[in-house]
């Protein structure tokens, strides 16, 4: 732990731990690292794509296997699957990030 870092007591409801404390696992993160990274995503301004683009689906008519492009409402972005594979014209996808002009797309 750094230095800079400050170090204060926090009281949780039991099971709100518990639910955090399995999705850090999931995460593979520590519980405080976990939390600190929720906070900070919480007060960091999130972005027009963030706001107005995570959560909607896409066809994968619209990913570009060539260019490695995706349109989304007439805008073109790079994109990674969550898996790692490649994309399938044939199914849909949800988009479940986005940063700066790179969306992170989930096949559903």
């Amino acid at each position: 732990m750094t230095e800079d870092k400050k170090k204060f007591l926090l009281r949780l409801d039991q099971d709100l731990y518990d639910r955090l404390a399995q999705d850090a696992q999931q995460k593979n993160r520590s519980i405080n690292a976990h939390i600190e990274h929720i906070l900070e995503e919480s007060v960091r301004g999130k972005s027009f794509e963030h706001r107005q683009i995570t959560g909607q689906v896409v066809n994968g008519k619209d990913i570009s296997l060539d260019t490695g492009l995706v349109q989304v409402s007439g805008i073109y972005y790079r994109y990674l699957t969550s898996d790692n594979s490649i994309a399938e014209k044939a199914a849909q996808y949800a988009i479940v990030d986005a940063v700066g002009n790179i969306l992170t797309l989930r096949k559903i």
